[in-house]
């Protein structure tokens, strides 16, 4: 009897997702394939998925951690929808996920972990996969992952709960194998992280080929899939998620500029990686401040871009209201600095792994007083590197502080990133008057409405600061009615201004029609691939998306006309559809959506067709 042969087919793009218990290494499997894949020449975009309980009981759906990517030969912008492949190491995470599963997926399960025991933690009270419907609805395989990896790892020196942890790596290498994924990368990756602990970097490799050869030799798969590698525009790539890229383009920024980087936070998530980011670049003249709290991380931002230092903070939306006072203070002082906010799902400590865009309103108005700021918010991963340097360009053009308005999906997610040469980057103009000769501290440029950044001890350049208001021209303490409304609409006005030294807002699909999908933040990806999908249907449809939310570009009022409705998809409740209504006098469709999970595209592809069709 011949030997059955594995089929070979090809893709143009493939959706994965690895889920289990929040200790099954989840994350590190998903973001090993993720490096893999672009090494191999895909573009790539993820979407990890921590528990919000953080502490939940191990096996039980509140625990339950996953990670969706999807790979390709073409660009794409979001992580996908519905995977092609599901990966379920326990029975909470297959009672958690199968519906997400496309019909006729593949789904592979850990059979070892449908115990009695772990069927009961997931609430089973029989086995779900003796359901026969099972095999006809997804391509079925149950292999057992663990009894595998535990003898391919016999005569190791390792406790058993030690080796049962390898089993990640033993679910890597059945998907390497199943999408023709070279495992050279993972293998190194494993030496670099391990190697010191022979007997830990030995059992993760002989988990990793089991898993391959699995797949290889059991003859259970009669299909090998291979995605192709993408066209890139030629340069230096590298993985990249939101929360590194924000904080290379900080120090990216500070180098620009000639100046020291001073980033003072107290961890919070999702923004906690960003401190550790900066902790390793001392070199490179940036000094990170781990505060006590939230306020004295504010109050250090304060002192350093008082002192002449580029300076940062950065928190997520609980963080911001213990920082309002002192970012009042800031504003006050006219000092620039950026204040970046990863935004996280619900009020207080709320879905603090989860993602929302939630914070828009607090970011513009949640505060004492006329004090209006500049918001940014970056579209995507690597965008972030983009925004962050925009946010202090502005910061020091304008003498304003900077909202960076990130996201759980974004800080967390990541894609492929070219990295940039100096060249591309134009240098920080960064001017400090040391001329005493008719000085006034609250003098303003002309066009930026910018008063001096005057290096605190300069000769014969003295000023008093502080929180009272201020005296224009002088900023001598002021309770004249009248130099209160003028500072009030100095400031205002100089925010108003930046519009002046922004692009205009661009628009994708059709550029007039009966329908203008307008959004901000993360949903870019999914916004952007629904109105392609639509455009392609014949459907006349425009997408507009703002990196820029205070002020807003200054022909969105020309954009919204050119369409017969405007639809405004949000991770929140529609805080820019209140701003858009109150500016532009113009109704807009909400499409909110308050789940702790970003849009898909079928989210978006479903409501327009629903409008237009």
């Amino acid at each position: 009897m011949d030997d059955p042969v594995t089929a070979e087919q090809t893709l143009d793009q493939v959706t994965i997702l690895f889920c289990g218990d929040s200790g099954d290494g989840m994350q590190l499997t998903g973001s090993q394939l993720t490096t893999t894949s672009a090494v191999y020449g895909n573009d790539v975009s993820t979407l990890p998925d921590y528990p919000s309980e953080i502490r939940a009981p191990a096996g039980s759906l509140a625990g339950v951690s996953a990670f969706q990517l999807q790979f390709a030969n073409h660009e794409i912008h979001t992580p996908g929808d519905r995977p092609d492949v599901l990966v379920a190491m326990n029975p909470a995470s297959f009672k958690v996920n199968l519906d997400k599963l496309q019909p006729q997926g593949t789904l592979i399960i850990d059979q070892d972990a449908f115990s009695e025991r772990g069927l009961a933690k997931a609430g089973y009270t029989e086995n779900p996969l003796d359901d026969p419907g099972l095999a006809s609805r997804y391509r079925l395989h149950v292999v057992p992952a663990t009894t595998l990896t535990l003898t391919a790892l016999e005569g190791l020196d390792l406790k058993r709960t030690a080796k049962m942890r390898c089993k990640n790596f033993f679910a890597l290498g059945l998907v390497c194998w199943l999408y023709d994924r070279p495992l050279d990368h993972i293998l190194d990756w494993i030496e670099k992280k391990f190697g010191l602990n022979r007997d830990v970097a030995e059992a993760n490799r002989r988990a990793l080929k089991t898993g391959y050869h699995y797949g290889d030799t059991s003859e259970a798969f009669d299909v090998q899939w291979q995605v192709p590698t993408a066209e890139r525009q030629p340069g230096t790539y590298r993985i990249i998620n939101g929360n590194e890229a924000t904080a290379l383009g900080l120090v990216t920024a500070a180098q620009l500029a000639d100046k020291p980087l001073v980033y003072s936070s107290y961890p919070i998530t999702p923004a906690s990686d960003v401190l550790h980011q900066m902790a390793q670049w001392k070199h490179l003249d940036v000094r990170t401040i781990q505060a006590e709290d939230e306020i004295a991380a504010m109050g250090a931002t304060i002192g350093a871009a008082y002192g002449g230092a580029l300076a940062a903070t950065g928190t997520s939306g609980p963080g911001v209201c213990l920082k309002s006072e002192a970012i009042n203070l800031a504003i006050m002082l006219e000092l620039p600095l950026v204040i970046l906010d990863v935004q996280r799902g619900g009020p207080s400590t709320g879905l603090p792994t989860k993602t929302e865009q939630t914070d828009l309103l607090q970011a513009m108005f949640g505060r004492n007083g006329e004090s209006p700021l500049p918001v940014l918010a970056p579209a995507s991963p690597k965008d972030c590197f983009d925004m962050a340097i925009e946010a202090l360009r502005i910061a020091v053009r304008h003498m304003t502080p900077v909202f960076i308005l990130s996201e759980g999906f974004l800080a967390n997610g990541s894609e492929p990133w070219r990295i940039p040469s100096v060249s591309e980057l134009a240098p920080f103009q960064i001017h400090h008057p040391d001329d005493p000769a008719k000085f006034h501290p609250y003098d303003r440029d002309p066009d930026t409405f910018a008063r001096p950044w005057v290096l605190p001890g300069t000769p014969g350049m003295e000023h008093r600061v502080g929180g009272l208001e201020k005296q224009p021209v002088t900023g001598a303490v002021s309770y004249a009615p009248q130099d209160h409304a003028e500072m009030c609409r100095q400031r205002a006005q100089k925010v108003e201004r930046i519009a002046d030294y922004i692009p205009e807002l661009e628009v994708t699909g059709q550029q007039q029609g009966d329908l203008l999908v307008l959004s901000w933040g993360g949903s870019y990806g999914a916004v952007f691939t629904a109105v392609q999908r639509a455009n392609r249907k014949g459907l006349s449809v425009g997408h507009a998306h703002l990196r820029y939310l205070n002020p807003f570009p200054r022909n969105l009022g020309d954009v919204l006309d050119r369409y017969d409705k405007v639809m405004i998809p949000e991770l929140n409740s529609g805080q820019l559809g209140l701003l858009v209504r109150a500016r532009y006098l113009r109704d807009v469709v909400q499409l909110p959506k308050l789940q702790g999970q970003p849009f898909r595209v079928s989210d978006i592809e479903t409501k327009i067709e629903d409008l237009l069709v």
